[in-house]
């Protein structure tokens, strides 16, 4: 990096910086999105519902994946970076076993929790079924996914995020194929779409061990003796992706739970339909996060502290017309794409009349996500735990508690642009903070 190219192109390296990232972010989520769209038009809205019920338990295997990973590479990293290859060699091989350990021991915990689940939730008959028809083979294929996104970032730790990428095109053109054949021809329903994930992340991880059998030129497989202290601080390093993550989890459960028991199941299925069109604008804005937050990093340390904020106002704008542009394709194809999902009058009325006020969040999310990146960056993880604990769990589980019993599935739509907009307002209270420091 060099401060004067930054200084001259802001919103050029930024964008260097940021596509790449942004372009993995949207494959992975159109994954997602194209299984709903199986599971809808081939299975319908109580498989959609089921699948649905169950993202808190992808939010936990995020959650302990992350922890353990994000930690290991920045620990093993550390250790690159003082040339000390021999460490780094021991923190890569102990990490990966973490992560293989501790996903499988959480696959055998949730395999006795999916009963207490449903029960719990109050799920009808139809949607139990599906949902232990889908989570029942997802809970071989979510281990792998952790372990091939732990492997992804010792990839790109060791300078080669192209093949990663190449590895994850190849992965999201496998899962949509494969949806195909088992969902639209062989009738296997949401099972099919389990299947199709779980071959892919096969698929995928042959392809990654290759890399570090065949390729890698740092990460080798070697035996390893087990050190608490290198466990410990992966922990520590990692601890605020899995809070992050956490909230998530705990907040999907909330969303579920109480739109099953306020609206029913055509509630859960209206929300996972405008979840895909959410959840693909958080990926744009985590792309966006990732590539500016080292360029933040490099300029902070490097004590241009204006230049730092500079990248984030203008990260920031980038974030906030890419809300605006979502909004007004929203607004112009709400009635085209409630109808791509499922084929149900009162699903496709609850869309038509519910995703243009979710979309509002569009307008103040970026920022706050941004925002939090930015304390990251320039190494004020306080600020940035607050904004994100503000928005992914505490206003926002006031906010899933008390608006839906009020306003029914109105009060749904609203939880997610009030609890920005509040957030917002603490998100600008740092910065001001922030900003008399740097002046």
């Amino acid at each position: 990096m060099n401060l004067e190219n930054i200084q001259n192109n802001k919103i050029k390296t930024i964008l260097q910086f940021s596509i790449p990232s942004i372009i993995a972010m949207v494959l992975t989520s159109l994954i997602t999105v194209a299984d709903g769209f199986f599971i809808g038009n081939y299975v319908g809205k109580e498989g959609l519902a089921a699948v649905n019920l169950g993202l808190p338990i992808v939010y936990l295997y995020l959650a302990v994946g992350l922890m353990v990973s994000v930690g290991g590479v920045a620990t093993a990293g550390m250790a690159l970076g003082g040339k000390d290859i021999r460490t780094c060699n021991r923190i890569f091989n102990q990490t990966i076993g973490t992560a293989v350990a501790a996903t499988v021991l959480l696959s055998l915990i949730m395999l006795l929790c999916i009963e207490p689940m449903l029960q719990l939730l109050d799920a009808d008959m139809q949607v139990a079924g599906f949902f232990k028809d889908y989570y029942g083979i997802m809970l071989l294929e979510l281990p792998i996914m952790v372990i091939n996104t732990s492997f992804g970032m010792f990839i790109r730790g060791e300078g080669k995020p192209q093949y990663f990428m190449q590895v994850n095109i190849l992965s999201v053109f496998l899962n949509i194929l494969l949806d195909y054949l088992f969902v639209r021809w062989t009738d296997w329903g949401v099972k099919g779409v389990a299947v199709s994930s779980l071959l892919a992340a096969v698929v995928t991880l042959l392809c990654i061990l290759y890399f570090f059998i065949k390729k890698s030129n740092v990460y080798k497989f070697r035996r390893f003796n087990f050190s608490k202290e290198v466990l410990k601080d992966t922990l520590l390093n990692g601890s605020s992706e899995f809070v992050g993550e956490m909230s998530m989890s705990i907040s999907m459960f909330a969303y579920n739970y109480v739109i099953l028991k306020n609206i029913g199941v055509d509630g859960v299925t209206a929300f996972t339909i405008v979840g895909y069109i959410a959840y693909l604008f958080s990926m744009v804005v985590i792309g966006f996060g990732q590539g500016a937050s080292p360029l933040i990093s490099f300029t902070y340390g490097a004590k241009e502290h204006l230049l730092a904020a500079s990248l984030r106002k203008i990260t920031n704008f980038m974030v906030l017309l890419a809300g605006a542009v979502l909004i007004l394709l929203v607004l112009l194809g709400s009635g085209w794409y409630s109808s791509l999902f499922v084929k149900s009058n009162v699903v496709e009325q609850m869309v038509n009349s519910g995703i243009m006020i979710y979309a509002a969040s569009f307008l103040f999310s970026g920022i706050n996500v941004i925002t939090s990146f930015y304390f990251t960056s320039i190494g004020k993880a306080k600020e940035s735990a607050i904004i994100s604990s503000a928005r992914g769990l505490v206003i926002l589980l006031i906010c899933i508690f008390t608006l839906p019993p009020l306003l029914g599935m109105t009060g749904v739509w609203i939880v997610a642009p009030l609890t920005e907009l509040l957030t917002l307002f603490l998100s600008l209270f740092f910065i001001e903070q922030e900003s008399k420091i740097i002046q």
